[in-house]
C-alpha cells in the first residue's frame, strides 16, 4: 500500500538560520498502513534523505504505528521536510553513540561528550560527571543545588540556610542514538551533612548529531512541609576549567531584546594606557590576543595593576527588570554592570581553549532567576543558573488563609457561596506538586562569536520545531471533531475572526497582568473583576484557573487548525504548568489535580478532571516530549484515588452514609470517567497495557448496558475488575459532566472502537442534553434538570447531527450556539477597552464580556460545530 509523504512545516514557518540543537518532534500516520517506523525515512522536499531517528509513540487498535517520534541532528542550512514510507534507502545513521560501562555511561556524538556516573558503584552527586568538546573538558560536576531555611522572618530579616546538593540514584538510557541519545537522571536533594533528603528531581539530557549543546529538562517535586521548609534557592551548577590568561577570559550574559553584557574577566579598554588597536579588536571579539610582547609595554608591563574582576551576578527578581554586577573577589563591594527589563536566560564563560555556557527557557517569564559566575581569576570557575534565586524572598507555599472558621461541610460550602472557594482544612497543601524548567548546555571549542551567541540564545527561548500541516493531522482523523480555518462564507469568517479575537486577548493579558512566576508562568485567571478592572487573583475560586473548563484543549485545538505558533508557545506553557502545578505528583493526592484557586493547589476538590491526560496528549504526540509522557504514564493507576478522596463528600445526598466500598466506587460518568478514559486510552495506545485497554473496553460496555448510559451520571465502579455495576437505574444530569475533555475523548473513542451500546449511550446523551422538555419527557419519562452552560453543548447536538445526518438537529445546535444561556458569549459583541492611570496600576485592556470558562467552551463549541455542521451554518 503506498503511503503519501506526510507534509511538515517549521513552527514558525520559515527554516531557521541554522538548527545548532536539532528538533525533535511526533507525526501521526494513517490508521492500518504502517506497521513498523523501520518503514520511515526523512527527506528534503524535493531533495535527499536526511540522517534522522524514528520510534513509535502509539498505536492504533489494529497494532499499526498511529504516532511517530521524530528526530534530526544539527543542520547548518534546515530546508523544507517530509516523512516518508518505503520511497528511498535512509540516509547514512547519525553519529550519537552511548557506551555503557561498569562505573560510567558516555554518550558522544564525536563533538561532544557525556560521562555520567552509575551510583550503583557508590555515593554520586554528579548528574554529569564531565562535559567535553572535542576531548577537551568544558565543564566538570554538573550538579544541583538547593538552599533552604525554616523561616521567613516576618520584618523581612534573613534567616540561617542549609546547603543541598543532588544524589543520584538512578541513571537511565532511554535512547541510545543514531541521531538522538536520552539519559534520565533521578534522585534527591541531600544536605552536605547528610541528614536530610527532599526534593526528588528528574533531569533527561538530550544530545542530538551534530550538536555542541545538550537539551536539558529538569523536573523537582515539591515535597517539603510548607510551615517550615523555605526554598532560598535552587539551581544547576557546573565548575568550568579555564586555562587562558585572565584577559583572554571572556564572559557572556544575555540581556533583553537581543542584547549581551560581554566583556573579559581583566578588560584592557579604557585604559589610560592603550595596549594596540588590535588588541583591544581582539579581545572585543572574544579570540586570543596577540603575544604581550606585542602590546604597548606600557599596558604589558602593567597588566597585574589592571582589577580582574571574578564574580559576576545577574538577577531577575521580577518580570519586569533585571541588574547585573561585579566584584573582584569574595570580601571586597559589588560594582553595577547593568540593567535592564527581560533578561533572556543565558550566562557563559570561555577562552581561547574552549568554555561553558547555560540557557534557561522562559528565564524572566519564570522569575525569580538568578545566573551566577564565581572565581573566574582561577583555575576553575563556578557557573550557577538559579531556577529560583537565592537574593529572592524565601518561597512560601503556606496555605493564604486561617480558614475562617469553615471547620465543616456546611460552613464550607457558605464560603464556597461568597468567594467560590472550596475549602477544606489541610487541603490546601502544595506537597507532591511539581515544576519542570527547559535548559540548555553549550559546549564550546573557544569563545563563539557574539552573533553566534544571540542566534543560540533566541533558540533557546523559541526552539525552531518541525511540525505536521494542519491539513495531514485532520486527514489522519486525530483528536476528534475539528478542521482546519475555513473562512470561506461571511459567517464562518465572522466566527473566525471571534476565535482570533480571544486567542489575542489572551495572549496580551497574559504579558499586560503579568501572570509570571516561578509557580505561575502558564496558566490564566479564571474571571473578571470589572469594578477594579483587575481578573479576580484574590477571590477565592475566581483566580488562577487550573484548566476550569478546558482552556487547554481550546488553545489546542486552536493551534491544531491554524497553526499557529504563538498559540502552540501558550499552549505549550499551559501544559508544563497544569501538567506539574496543578497536579500531584506523590504524597495523599497523587494523580488528582487541584480545582481553581487563589493558590494553584490551594482549592479541597482534588479531582482527575484537573489532572485528565486529555489536556497534556496533543503536546505529547506533537512534540515526543518523555517528561509530559512520564505525567500520562504515572496517572495509569489514578482510579485507586476513589478509595480515599470522594470527589463529591461536600454535595452528595448519601453523604451520612456513604463510604468508599472497593466493589461499588462511586464514579461520575463525566468528570471522573472522562479523566479516566482519556488516561487509559494514552496508556493503552502509548504502551499497550492490557489492564488498562480492558478498563477502558470494559466500562465503555457497561455504559452501553445502564439502562439510561451516560445519563445515569454515576455508576458504581469495582475497582479490582475495572467494571461498572450495570443495574444502577437512575438520571441525573450535571452541566459540567462534558465540559472537561468528555466530548473529546467519547467522540474518539467512538472512531477508534466499536463497543457494542457505547456509540448509542453517547448519542442519546447529546441529543437529549439541549433536547425539548417534551423529546426529554418521551425519551426518559422526565424532564432533564441540570441543564446550564447551552452554548457548550450545542456541540453536543451537533454531534448526534452530524452522526445521524439529521439537520434539523444540526439547525438546533446552531441555535443553541447563538443563543441566550448561562455564561455566554453572546453574539460575539466583543468590546476592548483601554483603562489607563489612575484607574489602574498599569494600563490595560479589558473586554468586559469575556471569562475563561466562557472563551474555553466558547472556543471549542465553535471549533467543534464548524467542523460538524459547517454546512448548516446560517448566513
Amino acid at each position: 500500500m503506498t503511503v503519501s509523504p506526510v507534509p511538515l512545516r517549521w513552527l514558525d514557518d520559515a527554516p531557521p538560520a541554522r538548527l545548532g540543537g536539532g528538533a525533535t518532534w511526533g507525526v501521526p500516520l494513517p490508521r492500518g498502513t504502517v506497521s513498523s517506523v523501520g518503514r520511515l525515512g526523512l527527506r528534503e522536499v524535493g531533495g535527499d534523505a536526511v540522517p534522522a531517528q524514528f520510534w513509535p509513540l502509539a498505536t492504533w487498535p489494529d497494532g499499526s504505528v498511529k504516532w511517530a517520534g521524530c528526530a534530526v541532528g544539527a543542520l547548518e542550512s534546515p530546508a523544507q521536510y517530509e516523512v516518508q514510507v518505503d520511497a528511498a534507502p535512509p540516509a547514512s545513521p547519525g553519529s550519537v553513540a552511548v557506551r555503557d560501562g561498569a562505573d560510567e555511561v558516555v554518550v558522544s556524538n564525536g563533538l561532544v561528550e557525556l560521562v555520567f556516573a552509575r551510583p550503583e558503584r557508590g555515593l554520586v552527586d554528579a548528574l554529569v560527571r564531565r562535559v567535553s568538546r572535542d576531548g577537551v573538558t568544558v565543564a566538570e560536576d554538573v550538579r544541583l543545588v538547593s538552599l533552604l531555611q525554616d523561616e521567613v522572618p516576618e520584618d523581612g530579616g534573613s534567616a540561617p540556610r542549609r546547603h543541598f546538593r543532588s544524589l543520584v540514584r538512578a541513571v537511565v538510557v532511554e535512547q541510545r542514538g543514531p541521531v538522538r541519545a536520552v539519559v534520565r537522571v533521578e534522585g534527591m536533594h541531600r544536605s552536605e551533612d547528610g541528614s536530610r533528603e527532599w526534593l526528588p528531581f528528574t533531569v533527561r539530557f538530550v544530545l542530538v548529531d551534530g550538536a555542541a549543546e545538550v537539551r536539558v529538562v529538569h523536573t523537582v517535586v515539591w515535597d517539603g512541609d510548607a510551615e517550615r521548609d523555605f526554598l532560598a534557592g535552587l539551581g544547576l551548577r557546573a565548575d568550568v576549567p579555564l586555562r587562558a590568561a585572565l584577559h583572554d577570559r571572556h564572559v557572556r550574559l544575555a540581556g533583553a531584546d537581543g542584547g549581551f553584557f560581554a566583556e573579559a574577566v581583566r578588560g584592557l579598554t579604557g585604559l589610560r594606557r592603550d595596549p594596540g588597536a588590535e588588541v583591544r579588536a581582539a579581545q572585543i571579539r572574544g579570540e586570543a590576543t596577540p603575544l604581550t610582547t606585542e602590546w604597548n609595554p606600557q599596558v604589558s608591563e602593567r597588566l597585574e595593576l589592571i582589577p580582574a574582576w571574578g564574580d559576576l551576578t545577574l538577577t531577575q527578581l521580577s518580570a519586569d527588570g533585571f541588574g547585573i554586577r561585579k566584584r573582584t573577589a569574595p570580601g571586597h563591594a559589588w560594582i553595577d554592570a547593568g540593567a535592564g527589563t527581560r533578561a533572556e536566560g543565558y550566562v557563559a564563560i570561555s577562552d581561547p581553549s574552549g568554555g561553558f555556557g547555560v540557557g534557561v527557557r522562559s528565564f524572566w517569564q519564570s522569575h525569580p532567576g538568578q545566573l551566577d559566575l564565581r572565581g573566574a581569576t582561577g583555575e576553575r570557575a563556578e557557573l550557577t543558573a538559579w531556577l529560583y534565586a537565592p537574593e529572592a524572598r524565601p518561597m512560601d507555599v503556606r496555605f493564604y488563609h486561617d480558614g475562617l472558621g469553615q471547620d465543616d461541610f456546611a460552613t464550607q460550602l457558605e464560603g464556597l457561596e461568597i468567594t467560590y472557594e472550596d475549602y477544606e482544612p489541610g487541603f490546601g497543601d502544595a506537597h507532591g506538586v511539581a515544576r519542570t524548567h527547559e535548559l540548555t548546555l553549550f559546549a564550546y571549542a573557544a569563545t563563539p562569536a557574539i552573533e553566534e551567541v544571540a542566534a543560540s540564545v533566541e533558540a533557546v527561548q523559541r526552539p525552531p520545531l518541525l511540525q505536521p500541516t494542519p491539513e495531514h493531522l485532520h486527514a489522519v482523523g486525530v483528536f476528534g471533531d475539528w478542521a482546519p480555518v475555513d473562512r470561506s462564507t461571511p459567517a464562518r469568517a465572522e466566527i473566525e475572526d471571534s476565535v482570533d479575537f480571544l486567542l489575542d486577548y489572551y495572549l496580551g493579558q497574559i504579558d499586560q497582568r503579568r501572570w509570571y512566576g516561578f509557580w505561575n508562568h502558564g496558566d490564566v485567571m479564571h474571571a473578571y473583576d470589572l469594578d477594579r478592572h483587575v481578573w479576580r487573583y484574590d477571590v477565592g475560586g475566581y483566580a488562577w484557573d487550573n484548566s476550569e473548563l478546558s482552556p487547554d484543549l481550546w488553545l489546542w485545538y486552536s493551534y491544531l487548525r491554524s497553526g499557529r505558533a504563538d498559540v502552540f508557545r501558550l499552549a505549550e506553557a499551559m501544559t508544563r504548568h497544569t501538567g506539574e502545578v496543578d497536579v500531584y505528583h506523590l504524597g495523599r493526592w497523587q494523580g488528582l489535580g487541584s480545582r481553581h484557586n487563589v493558590q494553584h493547589w490551594g482549592c479541597s476538590a482534588k479531582q482527575l478532571r484537573i489532572s485528565s491526560p486529555i489536556y497534556r496528549r496533543i503536546f505529547h504526540y506533537l512534540t515526543a516530549d518523555e517528561r509530559v509522557g512520564d505525567l500520562l504514564t504515572e496517572l495509569r493507576d489514578s482510579d485507586t484515588r476513589f478509595l480515599d478522596t470522594d470527589p463529591t463528600r461536600k454535595v452528595r445526598a448519601d453523604a451520612a452514609t456513604y463510604r468508599p466500598d472497593r466493589a461499588a466506587l462511586a464514579v461520575g460518568l463525566g468528570t471522573d470517567w472522562g479523566a479516566l478514559a482519556a488516561t487509559w486510552l494514552a496508556d493503552w495506545e502509548r504502551t499497550g497495557d492490557e489492564r488498562s485497554r480492558d478498563r477502558l473496553l470494559g466500562t465503555m460496555a457497561d455504559i452501553g448496558a445502564l439502562p439510561h448510559g451516560f445519563l445515569t451520571g454515576e455508576a458504581l465502579y469495582d475497582i479490582d475488575a475495572g467494571r461498572f455495576d450495570t443495574t444502577r437505574d437512575r438520571i441525573a444530569v450535571s452541566h459540567l459532566s462534558a465540559v472537561f475533555g468528555l466530548v473529546e475523548v467519547a467522540s474518539e473513542l467512538i472512531s477508534l472502537v466499536d463497543v457494542p451500546g457505547f456509540r448509542d449511550a453517547w448519542l442519546e446523551y447529546c441529543r437529549l442534553y439541549l433536547a425539548s422538555p417534551e423529546e426529554q419527557m418521551d425519551a426518559v419519562g422526565q424532564v432533564l434538570t441540570g441543564i446550564h452552560l447551552e452554548q457548550a453543548h450545542s456541540r453536543l447536538t451537533a454531534y448526534a447531527a452530524a452522526a445521524t445526518g439529521d439537520d434539523d438537529l444540526a439547525d438546533a445546535a446552531w441555535r443553541a450556539f447563538e443563543g441566550i444561556g448561562e455564561w455566554l458569549v453572546h453574539r460575539r459583541d466583543f468590546v476592548l477597552r483601554r483603562i489607563e492611570g489612575p484607574h489602574v496600576l498599569n494600563p490595560v485592556d479589558e473586554a468586559p464580556s469575556v471569562g475563561t470558562n466562557d472563551v474555553a467552551q466558547y472556543g471549542l463549541a465553535a471549533i467543534q460545530n464548524l467542523a460538524l455542521v459547517g454546512h448548516r451554518l446560517p448566513e
